[in-house]
């Protein structure tokens, strides 16, 4: 996606909604871009950063292999979750966890209709 950006939470809302049967309702009261019921993302606990739901394994690489983007405080230890710093250098590298995110709560026939295969 030419020109996609990460700069703000808005940013993020507006790239995860546009993913197929993604609707903001509430994650632990607030507004977040679920599937399923399932958040994607969350406005997190750190400013200047978003939370996005990942499985561990990933969540291991992105922090060793990007740590100026993706990071994690002692409360997102053990989750399937970690921080994302707005504004990274390779945003579409953000689109892709995002979109793997969407992947993980989609159901089979969604997944088959997005195109069958994790992004």
């Amino acid at each position: 996606m030419v020109g996609v950006r990460f700069d703000d939470w808005d940013d993020v809302v507006a790239f995860a909604c546009a993913l197929p049967e993604v609707a903001m309702l509430p994650f632990y009261g607030t507004p977040c871009p679920k599937l399923n019921g399932k958040a994607l993302a969350a406005p997190g606990r750190e400013p200047g950063s978003f939370a996005v739901m990942c499985k561990p394994d990933e969540k291991e690489i992105l922090l060793e292999t990007d740590p100026d983007t993706f990071w994690q405080t002692p409360h997102y230890e053990g989750w399937h979750a970690l921080l994302v710093r707005f504004g990274s250098a390779d945003p579409e590298r953000v689109a892709d966890v995002i979109r793997r995110a969407w992947w993980d709560r989609a159901k089979k026939a969604q997944r088959s209709a997005f195109g069958g295969e994790r992004p």
